[in-house]
Order: structure tokens, then sequence, then C-alpha cells
């Protein structure tokens, strides 16, 4: 990280965010002091990315019944889960990032959308603060589907972005959460803690996660939902 400052001079808050947008893009994986870049000559590796979202926001929207009433955070597999919500009937669901709420929108089951509101958070794109609480307070949910950027065994979802209480108020607002992550991001380590896995109901991962990694996991009350990916 120093040497990036350096060679930039610039500061470590915006190294830090330039950071979290280049992993956001899929151009890098962030790790403890600095980054490494993924190969960009290998489209295949996209595609099978964007199939495992695809195929966990499947498996999740299983979970959905007619007339329930959801959360989805931001995220990129959460947003996944978007177009399997077509099939369902009197859907209410609120989130907090305008992408999602305008993919909503253009459903032909017309769920009925509610926004937060709050403060814009860039590095999150999506609102925060006491105003997007008090609005998730004001409802009763069904479930919560919230996504990860990272998964500790031993402690449970990880992110890198400070701002974790509207997770945790989406959390306590549901009656279920349903946290959507790729296997794989039980490789990063990131600093933040965002959701205990005693908050957590169920894991929707894919079928590469390890069996003593989803046995500990299950050990901690937590239902594992595995996608198939192949």
């Amino acid at each position: 990280m120093d040497a990036l400052t350096k060679e930039f001079s610039t500061s470590e808050v915006t190294i830090r965010k330039d950071l979290t947008e280049l992993e956001r893009s899929g151009l890098l994986v962030r790790k403890y002091g600095g980054a490494m870049l993924l190969p960009q000559d290998a489209p295949e590796l996209e595609e099978e990315v964007s199939f495992r979202k695809i195929s966990i926001a499947k498996a999740a929207s299983q979970l959905i019944r007619d007339h329930n009433r959801i959360i989805i955070d931001s995220g990129s597999t959460t947003s996944a889960l978007i177009p399997e919500l077509n099939h369902k009937r009197g859907l209410v669901v609120m989130t907090n990032a305008l992408h999602v709420s305008a993919s909503l929108l253009e459903l032909e089951n017309e769920p009925t959308v509610l926004m937060t509101g709050g403060t814009w958070d860039n590095q999150s794109h999506s609102f925060q603060g006491q105003m997007a609480e008090q609005m998730l307070r004001a409802y009763n949910f069904d479930q919560a589907f919230l996504g990860a950027a990272g998964l500790d065994l031993d402690k449970g979802t990880t992110t890198f972005n400070e701002l974790t209480q509207l997770s945790k108020v989406m959390a306590e607002v549901a009656r279920e959460v349903i946290v959507l992550a790729e296997s794989e991001k039980l490789q990063r380590k990131i600093p933040n803690l965002e959701l205990p896995w005693s908050q957590i109901s169920v894991l929707v991962t894919d079928d590469q996660i390890p069996a003593a990694a989803r046995q500990q996991i299950e050990q901690k009350g937590v239902q594992v939902i595995c996608a198939k990916t192949e």
C-alpha cells in the first residue's frame, strides 16, 4: 500500500477506494497489504464467475414464496437474483441500491419496490446511514438476501467497507437471513466483520466449497445450499 501511495502521489484512502472499484470490476483480487491482478486474456474465467453467480441466484430464488416481503442488498451476486423473481407473484422488495430498484421495476410481474433512501456511499454504490436504517425498521420482512466480500469460517461474512451497520439492520428486521457468496470468497482475508454466523440462516454458495468448510459452517447452525456449477 505504501508503494502505491508513493507511486501515484496520493493518499492511502484514495488508493483503497480505487482498489475496491477495480476488484468490483473483476480486474484484481485484494490481498493483505496490496492486490493481485487477475489475468484479462481469459474471458472463460469471467464467464465462469458469472455462471457461478447466476447458479447461486437460481438456487436462492427457490427459497422465495409468492407474496413474500424481501430485502435485496447491493452487490453483483444479489443482483443476479432479480431475473429469477419474474416467476414470483405479489412480492414486496426493499433495496438500498439504485441499480437493483431499476431492474426490479423492469420485471413483468411488477413487484412493489421500496427504497431505503439515506446517504449515498460511493464505496458500496448504495444508500447507507440512519435514514436508511429507520426506513428498514418501519417494516417487517420475511427474508433478507445479502452478499459478502469474504467468508470467514470462524466469524461470518466480511467486507472491505467499514459501513456495516445497515447490513446488521437488514438482518435484524428479517425473519430469515440468506447470504449469497461464491465459495472462492473463503480465500479472502478481509478485516471488517459484517455479520456473524449466528445472525445468518442460510448460505447459498457453489458446489466447489470444500466439504470440511461446509461442515464447519453448518456446525454454526447455518444451512448451506450448494448450487451446481457443472
